[in-house]
């Protein structure tokens, strides 16, 4: 292959020709890879090593580390070619989100990247100030969707997730767009791995308004918490911090609506897109009110993580 095909690779296609390589100095056939690594089919290698499909995640890094033992060589080129695809502060937690077994997340803005739909994904990901060019996008894009795997693989986390009711109701990407996302969101409720809690504007005014809240439990039984706002995120792994967010988050999950009356929330939402794309003045009272509310309290905004 020329250099001039090298130098306009993607990162998934070198990373792609790096398996490849080490696949077929291990001695193995594409078939039999893909058949010692539980949870990973044919397709989904001949993917990996193409360089198409979504583009492979950490969690399939590390797998195929510990298969072809190559002492870390896979995940340590991941983070490398996956370096441009998060802001910096975020990449900790996209580390620990890929082996977690439990996930415990609040957020007020956005939808959690694990359960956004493409098109919202497109939408969100498209107002960030980081951003290059359409490829970039598409690039983003791709990876956001190549983590919600953990969703759906044999060693998938439980998540529980509560969101503010502002999540809910603006219209991300448009109605339609939106619509489709809320769908998404109903598709958890007989999911025995993920539960969706709405913590409605009756509220009022609560602690940690205003950004990202992680709490997540590690294969080792080690919990760590992970907080983001507008400009910044920061990893946390002192017991007793870590304790005190869980306190935090705790409380504000007590304060969010049970998983049933959450999901009539969200389907009186989608079907208020279909009716008009403008709140009643009583909803707009209400949503201004807890807006003002919150730019008063810590002014922190989401950032395209999530």
């Amino acid at each position: 292959m020329s250099n001039g095909a090298q130098e306009g690779a993607s990162i998934g296609e070198l990373f792609g020709r790096v398996v490849a390589r080490l696949r077929e100095a291990a001695g193995y056939r594409q078939a039999e890879l893909a058949h010692a690594m539980y949870g990973m089919s044919s397709t989904r290698l001949n993917q990996i090593e193409r360089g198409t499909g979504h583009p492979p995640t950490l969690a399939n890094a590390m797998a195929l580390d510990a298969e072809l033992n190559t002492g870390g060589i896979l995940a340590e080129l991941w983070k490398h070619g996956n370096s441009r695809m998060f802001l910096a502060w975020s990449q900790p937690l996209i580390d620990l989100e890929s082996t977690a077994v439990e996930m415990h997340m609040y957020l007020d803005q956005f939808v959690p990247g694990l359960l956004q739909t493409k098109d919202y994904a497109r939408a969100v990901l498209q107002t960030g100030r980081t951003l290059q060019d359409e490829a970039h996008l598409e690039e983003l894009v791709l990876s956001r969707l190549g983590r919600q795997e953990r969703l759906n693989g044999p060693n998938r986390p439980y998540l529980w997730l509560v969101i503010d009711e502002t999540v809910i109701r603006r219209p991300i990407g448009g109605p339609d767009i939106m619509r489709q996302q809320l769908a998404r969101l109903l598709a958890t409720e007989h999911n025995q791995r993920i539960s969706v809690q709405v913590l409605p504007f009756s509220e009022g005014e609560y602690p940690r308004m205003g950004g990202l809240l992680a709490l997540l439990t590690t294969p080792d039984k080690r919990k760590v918490a992970y907080t983001e706002g507008a400009e910044v995120g920061r990893l946390i792994e002192d017991p007793g911090e870590v304790r005190q967010y869980a306190l935090t988050y705790e409380r504000q999950r007590a304060r969010a609506l049970p998983v049933g009356m959450s999901m009539n929330m969200i389907r009186e939402a989608m079907e208020g897109l279909g009716r008009a794309h403008f709140p009643s003045s009583a909803q707009a009272l209400r949503l201004a009110k807890v807006q003002s509310q919150q730019f008063r309290g810590r002014r922190v905004r989401g950032s395209r993580y999530r």
